[in-house]
Order: structure tokens, then C-alpha cells, then sequence
């Protein structure tokens, strides 16, 4: 049976006058009459992230007054900020990565867990709307704790068993509608480190004790598989994460923040737009390595320069 976070009592957050309206059944929750800032009250901030472990992901309308710094000042309320491990941080921040789709790599629009292909892959991620689009380019996430939990006995007994590699270098050109500046960036920066790290494709929270599919976009195959069986296998559990009732759909307004717990979801831009428009701003929280159902971590088998890869 599929546990759903239960909406907890508005008298037991210190939040105050704020309204918390629950947007799907099995996860997300829209935060409304929040100001957000790193100056919020220490009981505003534990508040908030209670939301966020129990409803996945929160979203905030109306934060218009939010900048790069003040951004990562609230972020950093929530734990240490960690740059993207290829791309870095904007010039002046310690982790804003800025998602610019008129630029190469800036459309998300696969299924993904934020930078699984390092060991200990963020926390939270909080993204900023900085100018969006007229129509279209909305975010969908999904709850990868109850897709696990709707997984037949067999199936998660199997899931528990397994491990996967994640890489960032991935055939890119195969897997999206990519550009030529798309094409260029993901060759010159995004892959201009290689990483592959070894996940269970069960992970334990380490806050909450649910398990959660560990998969997305990142993954290139199943250990002990083969690259055919390994594909069968992942889009069976994919499946489950993306299905309908499974997901939330956000559809952005400049100056929307939206977090989310990067250990139990998984999420992609939906690329509707054409050539409106949209930039995100996104802040990263660092976090633990992975933990399997049986005690075992996560190991990161693979970090080398492009250039060292190919002579590897």
C-alpha cells in the first residue's frame, strides 16, 4: 500500500499566517504568504523543512525580491551550498547554477536526479524563476518513495537487490532534441570531467527512513547486466516513478521558488516553449552518499579529465 504524506496541522508549524495547499496526492505542497529570506526565524526554517521532507516538494509564489545572494542566504539555512561538480557557480556565488534556455544545456527536459553521478549527489535544490516564458515550460516532479512503495513485493524485493552506474557522459544527442550549442556545452563543460559513481537503486533517506527508487537520466546500466537487460529493467521502474498519479506539475511565475528533497524525487522541464524566453536560477544544498537497504554506500569508481578518460 502506497503511504501518502498526511497534511500536518497548520498550528504545528511557526509560520505564521501562511497557507499550506497540498497540490497532488502524493506530493507537493504550495507555501503561501512566506517571505523568503536568510533572516526568517530559526522555528520558520525547521518549519519549512518539515514541509519539504514530508510533502517532497514546496512551492513559493511571489519572491520577486529574492537576488543571487539573498537566494543562497535562505539556502544556506538548510544546509552547506555546493557548486555544480562540472559547471561551477555563477561568478560571486558558492552554487547558484543558472539554467538559460537560449543557451547549451539550459532545457532539463529529462527525467533526472540532480548530479546522481557522484557519490554524494544534493541534498535540496532550490530553483528561482528569473524570466519565463508566456506559455509552456512547466516542472513535473515525482515521488520516487511511493513509487517504490506501489512496486509489487517481487519487484521491490528486486529493486533492493540491484545497483546501478550513473555517468554524466551519456549519449546526449540520442536522448534529447539537442542543438548544436546544446551538443557543444554538454562535450565542453558539462562532460569536461567524467564521474561514475556506483548506486543501490534503493536508497534509505537519511532523514526519514523511507526507501526511494535511486535511478533518472544518469543512470547507463545496471551492474552484473547487461546493457539490453539493463534497459528493460529500467524503464519497468521508470515507469512506476513517472506514471500520472505519481507526479506534480508546476506551471512557473517570475519569482516562484520551488524546493525539493533531491533523495526522493526526480523531476524535468517540459520543453513546450520553442524559443521563448526562461531562465532558473538554481541553489544547491549538499548531501550525504547514498545508503542500501543492506548498509552498503555508494562508491564514486570514476573522476578524470576528459582527456585522461579517452587514454584510460
Amino acid at each position: 500500500m502506497t503511504r501518502v504524506a498526511t497534511l500536518p496541522r497548520k498550528t504545528d508549524f511557526f509560520i505564521p499566517e501562511a497557507d499550506i495547499v497540498r497540490r497532488a496526492g502524493r506530493l507537493g505542497a504550495e507555501i503561501r504568504n512566506v517571505r523568503l529570506s536568510g533572516d526568517l526565524p530559526q522555528a520558520a526554517i525547521e518549519a519549512i523543512h518539515k514541509l519539504l521532507l514530508s510533502h517532497k516538494v514546496i512551492f513559493f509564489r511571489g519572491q520577486d525580491h529574492l537576488d543571487d545572494a539573498e537566494q543562497e542566504r535562505f539556502a544556506r539555512r538548510l544546509g552547506d551550498l555546493v557548486p555544480h561538480p562540472t559547471i561551477g557557480a555563477l561568478n560571486g556565488t558558492a552554487s547558484i547554477l543558472e539554467l538559460d534556455a537560449s543557451r547549451g544545456g539550459g532545457r532539463a527536459d529529462q527525467w533526472h536526479t540532480d548530479v546522481t553521478f557522484v557519490d554524494a549527489h544534493p541534498k535540496f535544490s532550490l530553483l528561482r524563476a528569473v524570466v519565463v516564458p508566456a506559455f509552456g515550460g512547466d516542472t513535473v516532479f515525482a515521488n520516487t518513495v511511493s513509487a517504490y512503495e506501489e512496486l509489487p513485493p517481487a519487484l521491490r524485493q528486486l529493486a533492493n537487490s540491484l545497483w546501478a552506474v550513473h555517468s554524466n557522459a551519456y549519449d546526449y544527442a540520442v536522448r534529447t532534441q539537442a542543438t548544436d550549442a546544446d551538443r557543444k556545452h554538454f562535450e565542453e563543460v558539462f562532460t569536461g570531467t567524467i564521474y561514475e559513481t556506483e548506486h543501490p537503486v534503493v536508497q534509505v533517506h537519511p532523514e526519514t527512513g523511507e526507501h526511494a527508487l535511486l535511478l533518472g537520466n544518469f543512470v547507463q546500466r545496471f551492474v552484473g547486466l547487461s546493457k539490453g537487460d539493463s534497459q528493460k529493467l529500467f524503464d519497468l521502474f521508470q515507469s512506476h516513478i513517472t506514471s500520472p498519479e505519481n507526479t506534480v506539475r508546476w506551471s512557473w511565475q517570475a519569482g516562484d521558488v520551488v524546493i525539493w528533497d533531491n533523495r526522493a524525487t526526480q523531476h524535468r522541464a517540459v520543453n513546450d516553449y520553442g524559443d521563448q524566453k526562461r531562465v532558473v536560477h538554481r541553489a544547491t544544498v549538499d548531501g550525504d552518499v547514498p545508503r542500501s537497504v543492506d548498509g552498503r554506500l555508494s562508491i564514486l569508481r570514476r573522476k578524470a579529465a576528459k582527456t585522461q578518460a579517452a587514454n584510460a
